[in-house]
């Protein structure tokens, strides 16, 4: 039986505030911890809206073809969200994101072909967005098998034509973004065999290494963990 978890909400240390993101490919479960975090933490939560994406389903089925709207609708929508929370002062609480915003761009070198890329980034420079930098960034790992296995489960009627070819290049895309990720502190976290929402235990581990992670790159191997 699972263990009850107790952890109590946290006070940023010294009433300084803090605005951790949770990445990863589609389907890892980012929006599920990112809400799970929020709870423990008291903290607001910082959703992109993927479900009021009225290009997402047609992207999905057909692919680049039908990749340039989806992509702008989710620049906007992304741009709009920051900027509001900029003018509303972010740092005066604790915040928890479930992405950031450099992934517009890593999706948009994958989905868009050479004339849509140099429109879209026309638009980002006018845009002149400035997001902030997280304090904590806690990048979710998968296999694909693990990947298309969730995605399949949680049965949202816009993923089911998701091709795992292209799932494979999303996460390979993740992977070498994270490679050379210097902006802060990275947190990866190997997911795949792991299930932080609705296992207790595992989400008592994680919670404890997110706590205790707070400058560089730092590595989390529930398996290994579980060892020590």
């Amino acid at each position: 039986m699972d263990s009850i978890l107790t952890v109590q909400p946290v006070t940023p240390r010294g009433n300084a505030s803090r605005f951790i993101v949770v990445e990863g490919p589609i389907g890892v479960g980012k929006t599920a911890l990112a809400k799970r975090l929020a709870e423990t933490l008291s903290a607001d939560l910082v959703l992109e809206q993927v479900e009021e994406n009225p290009f997402l389903e047609r992207f999905y089925r057909e692919g680049k073809r039908a990749a340039l709207p989806a992509q702008m609708f989710f620049l906007f929508a992304r741009a709009r969200q920051l900027e509001s929370l900029r003018q509303s002062d972010l740092f005066t609480d604790t915040r928890i994101a479930d992405y950031l915003f450099a992934k517009d761009g890593l999706f948009a070198e994958l989905n868009l072909d050479s004339d849509e890329l140099s429109l879209y980034r026309q638009v980002v420079d006018q845009l002149d967005v400035e997001p902030p930098i997280p304090d904590l960034v806690i990048y979710l790992q998968s296999t694909v098998d693990a990947l298309m296995e969730r995605i399949a489960r949680r049965g949202r009627e816009s993923e089911t034509t998701i091709d795992r070819g292209y799932l494979e290049n999303v996460t390979d895309v993740y992977a070498r973004f994270f490679h050379a990720y210097n902006d802060g502190p990275l947190l990866i976290v190997n997911a795949s065999d792991i299930d932080p929402i609705n296992n207790e235990a595992d989400y008592e581990q994680l919670f404890k290494q997110i706590e205790s992670t707070t400058g560089g790159r730092h590595f989390f191997n529930p398996a290994t963990a579980a060892l020590a």
